[in-house]
């Protein structure tokens, strides 16, 4: 097949090299000028590092290199990458600075036409790999012309390419997630003053818990997943949420309790105010390093419970008003207030074909469209194991494309996305990404993504991912078993 590829990230790229070693002819489209996704030199933020430690965090056929650090700034993921497309050939089929501003189906709706820079080109199939972290989301204030008249800024995290851009200034920060807390770091610095606007609290984990435990025993192995309670259970998972959780929560909020005490939350005042096994309510973050430090000696101040009501202008100075009546100055206001999860190269009837009246992806095992043919998607399934999610839904498109394993019906696969969006709903009370964040269940969507294609690792290398983190490297054969198979398939058989 022609295939095109929206997308250079880890997504897109694993896409490019599944399906390519499939012998498919790809193009992967990007409008930044480098590879990198999120990870690109046009977004990264100062402080910006991964959440994931280096042995968890890569693809399945490259590791990171022994000399990275644990936890990996974001020019050294950007620099893996490029690493990746050297090493499996993908330089060729690499379109970089060129932005896709349509896609349409064709007229018989049995391939695309992708049009870029003013030229269209017709594919076979298309994969979606833009990311679910696209379009940052800003909130629509009041007074941002009063803002911008007194010489204050308002942009994102993506947006703050240099910390000389906000020395000697008075800085809000919006939001408390990682990316918020990340830049706020940074930001205390060198600014004259670093503010913090938190609507609501989320539990943070430290890089070691108890200065001891490495975070990534704690999350990022099948008992740490299991410690939250999955769409359906079975197993080991029955035992720990037996008598309403009694288990998993008791030891979530010991885990809780070592936190709070080992960042001194409540002495900062900043314990939040659900409790800690809710944690998988909402995207996991690492504590950022510095924060509470910062929080500690003064150089940030949080203003929990708060929002900013209004921008406006005081003596030529632009300042932000909260919701509680305090007035700060604003000479900057950075947003770490989420993304939307955007398609905008579809026009609003593909768009509306893709999605349900509340704006949710449709996507079978968050990959296959229910009602659009010739497209998947990949990256749509973000979780702590990000890169390994997404190639292992690479995976499963090669396998599908090549009739290499059977689909549900129609109405099993649209029951099952419909059934799995209602649990996300209500699980996360709303805050799913439009149905693309599998956190913290990364390895159920992993194992019920290659269980369905055939190609899950043996039930021994599983078990030892119960106690221990999980190595990407594990699975690095999968995609060489699917090659396998397929040419099986198409050996023609002796009459």
């Amino acid at each position: 097949m022609k295939i095109a590829i929206i997308g250079a990230g880890f997504a897109g790229l694993s896409s490019a090299k599944v399906l390519g070693s499939l012998g498919h002819e790809i193009t992967v489209f990007e409008k930044a000028p480098d590879v990198g996704g999120v990870w690109s030199s046009t977004r990264r933020y100062p402080g910006l590092t991964t959440q994931n430690n280096k042995q968890t965090y890569h693809l399945s056929e490259l590791k990171m290199p022994r000399r990275y650090p644990q936890w990996l700034a974001s020019e050294q993921v950007q620099e893996y990458l490029e690493t990746y497309v050297e090493r499996f050939g993908l330089g060729g089929c690499l379109r970089l600075g060129t932005e896709i501003t349509k896609v349409t189906p064709t007229t018989d709706e049995d391939g695309w036409l992708v049009t870029a820079n003013g030229e269209t080109e017709q594919f076979d199939h298309v994969v979606v790999a833009n990311g679910i972290f696209s379009t940052p989301v800003i909130p629509d204030y009041e007074g941002v012309a009063e803002l911008e008249a007194a010489g204050g800024r308002l942009i994102s995290t993506s947006d703050l390419r240099s910390l000389d851009e906000v020395a000697g200034r008075h800085v809000l920060m919006v939001g408390y997630g990682k990316s918020s807390c990340d830049v706020a770091a940074a930001v205390a610095e060198v600014a004259e003053s670093t503010d913090l606007i938190a609507r609501d609290l989320l539990w943070k984990v430290p890089r070691k818990v108890a200065g001891i435990l490495n975070y990534k025993y704690l999350l990022l192995t099948r008992f740490g997943e299991g410690l939250f309670p999955y769409q359906k259970l079975t197993g080991v998972e029955k035992l720990l949420h037996a008598n309403n959780s009694r288990i998993a929560h008791g030891l979530t909020e010991s885990v809780g309790a070592v936190v709070t005490r080992q960042l001194g939350l409540e002495k900062l005042g900043l314990v939040p105010e659900k409790p800690f096994h809710t944690i998988a309510k909402a995207s996991v973050s690492l504590a950022s390093e510095g924060f509470y430090e910062g929080v500690r000696d003064g150089s940030i101040t949080v203003h929990r419970r708060r929002t900013i009501t209004r921008f406006l202008e005081k003596n030529s100075k632009p300042y932000a008003e909260l919701s509680d009546g305090t007035v700060l100055r604003a000479d900057v206001v950075i947003c770490g207030t989420g993304f939307r999860q955007e398609v905008p190269f579809f026009d609003d009837a593909i768009q509306q074909r893709l999605t349900d009246a509340d704006g949710n992806f449709l996507l079978y095992r968050h990959i296959l469209p229910l009602d659009v043919p010739n497209l998947t998607f990949a990256g749509y399934n973000s979780s702590f194991f990000s890169p390994l999610s997404a190639e292992m839904a690479a995976v499963w498109t090669g396998s599908y494309l090549a009739g290499a394993h059977k689909l549900p019906t129609a109405d099993q696969m649209r029951a099952s996305t419909t059934e799995r969006i209602a649990w996300m709903e209500a699980r996360t009370d709303g805050h799913h990404a439009r149905g693309t964040n599998v956190v913290p269940f990364s390895l159920h969507n992993i194992d019920e993504v290659l269980d369905e294609a055939g190609l899950n690792l043996g039930k021994f290398t599983r078990a030892l991912q119960w106690l221990a983190p999980v190595s990407p490297w594990s699975y690095r054969k999968v995609s060489r078993k699917l090659a396998r198979r397929i040419a099986s398939l198409e050996q023609p058989r002796a009459d």
